[in-house]
């Protein structure tokens, strides 16, 4: 009786042991990323402080989420913000200006984005 389920459980232990590599959080993130992160942050002037900052006053609500990414050539600061009807919008704001780009409403099941306004 012990073997019939001390077979099953040792496959299933093995199964987790080997793909637990898929549940990192790392990703594929690695020295290339740090790279180019590194090289944004180069270009930036506005402080991710800063961005929230006018993301907020663009689009009221709570800051969830800002990254720093290179868009149609420009480093830019994209901040999700999720306001009080439940809704999330990206800013994307010039880090080099600190100037509301965009703002775009954010559908969370599709992963669609919606332009509001374009500045």
């Amino acid at each position: 009786m012990i073997k019939h389920i001390a077979v099953p459980a040792l496959m299933v232990a093995a199964l987790c042991f080997v793909s637990t590599p898929a549940w990192s959080d790392k990703g594929h993130k690695g020295k290339d990323e740090e790279g180019h992160v590194a090289e944004l942050v180069k270009d930036a002037t506005v402080t991710i402080d800063q961005a929230i900052k006018t993301a907020l006053d663009a689009a009221p609500g709570t800051a969830v989420e800002a990254e720093l990414e290179k868009k149609h050539d420009k480093t830019v600061w994209e901040v999700e913000v999720l306001g009080a009807d439940g809704q999330v919008t990206e800013v994307h704001v010039d880090a080099a200006t600190g100037t509301v780009i965009d703002k775009e409403a954010k559908h969370e099941k599709h992963g669609k984005k919606d332009k509001k306004e374009k500045h």
